[in-house]
């Protein structure tokens, strides 16, 4: 076992500001960041080297023209799994039978897990908004729910129940109907007992065993057997992440829900065991970022040997330090000010704020995902269990987008109702931006209702 060697950033030193960007970008969509059994594998499906990009793009534009057939040839290319017609969606028998044989105890905690995910999404719903003049108009912004929703489960290095409860519970308290799950056909995935008994508990009646760029573009695009979707929601890896930015326009999408990433800002009175463990629940994902930023010099140190000891007694402890090694780094500011602005700047999927004023602090981030309070409130709770929705955005687009919530699942419709009276009394406003912009039958259309 090596020594870990984390990346050093102290601000204000020349360079520092490059390196905070390469840390932002490395496990965003520009940053390429394949394995290297990704890249063996991309090379011999497509027979030549390709960046991610174009290896999302050539899957995406084969399944919307091939359908069903790309669809399988990619999952027995990447999957090493043959699906036909008949093993493609998962039988809900096979759902049931699970659910018979999960351990009592999960289900419990997945019941209560549950209700805290209802509890909070239902308490956020927009409500119909109202605005009536009184023998005029009324105006109204009307919310409906999604019609069909598909929603992507990791499944490749471990299984996600919580990655179920906190995409399907969302769209539920939305009132979606129609969910359909795409899960890759390995044993973290569609052949995973837990997840099949989860999707029953849930009440979902169709999963597909499907992981991937080809699983996107099959709910984006419909194939055979599987109709397309309105919307896909999810985390994965970055083909996965890519490709729902490919297939955005055809569908929405939730985010760019890419590699897990950290940032904890903490002051003296943060525990270094504490950080450690914080830092390394992310790491573990492999790859996932894990970035400490302190004004409190002496923390890094204390940190650092924290890790040290914690890696050793971990079973994905060599996957969590090699993580820490290639995306993770040390910062030191010169002042909490310096420290707030760097936050900002990384726009972190998840920021835990461990400092004696967290509350203050917080108030003055504008971009993360999701916010953690004090030294009490560890990422993991958001993970798993306290209610929001653990799917978040990565790679420093917190600057412009936002979690999954219930809300996603709306979409929003303007209503309009005029009597005369209301008419007349716009009519003049209306008809004198219309001629100004040349729009004369606009204008007209009012007119007509006037001379009438």
């Amino acid at each position: 076992m090596t020594t870990l060697t984390m990346h050093r950033i102290q601000l204000g030193q020349a360079g520092a500001a490059e390196q905070l960007a390469r840390l932002r970008t490395q496990l965003s969509t520009q940053g390429n960041v394949v394995s290297a059994r990704g890249r063996e594998l991309t090379e011999r499906v497509f027979g030549e080297a390709l960046p991610p990009v174009r290896v999302v793009e050539r899957i995406c534009e084969d399944v919307r023209k091939r359908g069903r057939e790309a669809v399988f040839h990619y999952t027995e290319q990447f999957d090493r799994v043959r699906l036909d017609a008949t093993t493609l969606r998962v039988d809900r028998a096979e759902m049931a039978e699970a659910h018979a044989a999960a351990d009592a105890a999960l289900l419990e905690t997945v019941r209560r897990v549950r209700q805290n995910i209802l509890a909070f999404q239902l308490g956020l719903l927009h409500q119909t908004a109202r605005l009536a003049v009184a023998g005029q108009h009324e105006l109204r912004l009307r919310y409906r729910p999604m019609r069909r929703v598909g929603v992507m489960v990791p499944g490749g290095a471990a299984a996600y129940p919580s990655t179920l409860l906190m995409t399907i519970c969302p769209a539920q308290a939305a009132g979606v109907a129609e969910l359909a799950v795409a899960m890759p056909p390995t044993p973290s995935g569609a052949y995973n007992k837990d997840l099949l008994a989860l999707c029953h508990e849930l009440g979902i009646c169709e999963v597909y065993r499907l992981g991937g760029a080809q699983a996107v573009a099959a709910l984006a695009y419909g194939i055979d057997g599987l109709p397309p979707v309105d919307m896909i929601v999810g985390p994965g890896n970055l083909f996965v992440a890519l490709a729902k930015r490919y297939v955005f326009g055809q569908v929405a999408i939730d985010c760019i829900a890419g590699p897990s990433e950290v940032v904890v800002l903490a002051d003296a009175t943060a525990p270094p065991e504490f950080v450690a463990a914080d830092l390394i629940a992310q790491a573990e994902h492999a790859p996932g970022a894990s970035i400490l930023v302190t004004w409190h010099a002496p923390l890094l140190d204390a940190v650092e040997m924290a890790l040290e000891k914690q890696l050793v007694q971990l079973s994905r402890g060599e996957l969590a330090r090699e993580s820490l090694e290639q995306f993770g780094a040390l910062v030191l500011a010169r002042a909490p000010d310096e420290a707030i602005a760097c936050v900002n700047e990384l726009a972190p999927e998840h920021l835990h704020i461990a400092t004696e004023n967290a509350e203050e602090l917080g108030e003055r981030i504008d971009n993360a995902g999701a916010i953690f309070l004090g030294h009490y409130t560890p990422v993991a709770l958001g993970d798993y269990a306290a209610g929001p929705s653990h799917v978040l955005p990565t790679g420093g687009t917190a600057r412009f987008t936002s979690g999954l919530s219930a809300n996603d699942f709306l979409r929003r419709s303007s209503v309009l109702a005029f009597t005369r009276a209301g008419l007349e009394r716009m009519a003049e406003d209306v008809i004198r931006l219309a001629r100004r912009e040349g729009l004369t039958a606009h204008a007209a259309s009012i007119e007509v209702r006037l001379t009438k």
